[in-house]
């Protein structure tokens, strides 16, 4: 199921076995292109895009090493189609793939606005800031068509509500008149993530997110309109990127980022085995390197799923790698101040949700 690449996607094939058991998929009927390639490759899966109709879109968690308690997700599975994604595994439960289902089978949230804006109206609402970008992209390309994160965004900025977002797009300047206002008020942060300078690394494993380039640019002009940026370099992968941290860093500084985290590669269910078939394809000269590396950083394993370690790296590697981040951080001026978001100035949304647009 892993030998050969499919054009512009991240995933090498549609499904290694999952959890629940569910056969091997192939990629048939609407979901291709209807011409080959001229050398005779099959065609590249088109993405399909199902209409969600949830009946609330504030997802709460609990978990203790997580730094915010709610989410909202405007979409399922990601077009992105970065490799490493541990988002991945959600698609099991729809029947679907986490391989290319995951990032040619989307699902979107029309309904969203209007949930949020029900939510926020509740009398028992409390607030706190809502994460955006948690699972898959809030900015991903089908956002251009549905714009259901900039219609989330609009009502939680007339209810004055803190909210953080993480994206690998720079789409979101197109929101930056929303999230300048609403950084005036000390009620939203932005995380950039940038992965790789490296574009020939960039197209295999993000390929279809946007350049580099054009991330750093969009760190820019967010910064330039006052509001909070901080760059992420998430993931970091052992022998394929961590050569680029003092450079990336260094970089990201000085286009204007106030802040900066990691988090080392996850590998949870099916993303262990799509990742290990990304290496056999890319980099096969460095798998077995690569996947040493990992498990020395995660305790012997391809993946560390418990609280409060899950997301660092242990082990002489893992040290290595934060000692090296926190070094340069410290040269450029980076995590100097904490990024605080106001809660003290919420207003529940007036009116039907209509109103405001």
């Amino acid at each position: 199921m892993f030998s050969c690449k499919t054009k512009g996607r991240g995933a090498t094939a549609n499904a290694p076995p999952t959890r629940f058991n569910l056969p091997d998929r192939e990629p048939d009927g609407d979901w291709l292109d209807a011409e080959e390639d001229i050398d005779g490759a099959p065609p590249a899966p088109k993405t399909s895009v199902t209409i969600e109709r949830p009946k609330t879109i504030i997802t709460r968690n609990a978990s203790p090493d997580i730094g915010f308690d709610r989410s909202i997700n405007a979409y399922r599975g990601c077009e992105h189609g970065c490799i490493y994604c541990f988002a991945r595994p959600t698609h099991a439960f729809h029947d679907l793939s986490p391989g290319l289902d995951f990032e040619t089978r989307l699902f979107a949230k029309p309904s969203a606005p209007r949930l949020l804006h029900e939510a926020l109206s509740k009398p028992n609402y409390r607030v706190a800031p809502i994460a955006m970008g948690t699972n898959t992209d809030p900015y991903q390309p089908i956002e251009r068509r549905y714009r259901i994160t900039r219609d989330c965004i609009a009502i939680l900025a007339e209810a004055r509500h803190p909210l953080t977002i993480t994206t690998k797009s720079d789409r979101v300047v197109r929101d930056i008149d929303l999230l300048a206002d609403m950084a005036a008020h000390d009620l939203v942060a932005v995380a950039v993530s940038v992965t790789s300078l490296d574009p020939h690394v960039h197209c295999t494993l993000e390929p279809r997110a946007p350049s580099a380039r054009k991330r750093l640019a969009a760190i820019t002009a967010l910064s330039e309109a006052g509001i909070p940026t901080y760059v992420s370099m998430s993931p970091i992968i052992p022998a394929i990127t961590d050569h680029e941290i003092e450079t990336l860093i260094e970089t990201a500084a000085e286009a204007g980022a106030q802040a900066a985290f990691f988090i080392p590669v996850r590998l949870p269910h099916e993303v262990a085995p799509l990742f290990r078939a990304w290496l056999d394809e890319y980099y096969p000269e460095r798998v077995g390197k690569v996947m040493n590396i990992i498990r020395s950083i995660r305790q012997g394993r391809d993946n560390d799923p418990n609280y409060f370690t899950r997301m660092r790296a242990a082990g002489p590697w893992g040290k290595l790698i934060e000692a090296r981040f926190a070094r340069v951080c410290r040269k450029h001026g980076l995590n100097q101040q904490k990024i605080m978001l106001r809660t003290d100035l919420f207003r529940p949304p007036a009116g039907p949700q209509g109103e405001l647009f």
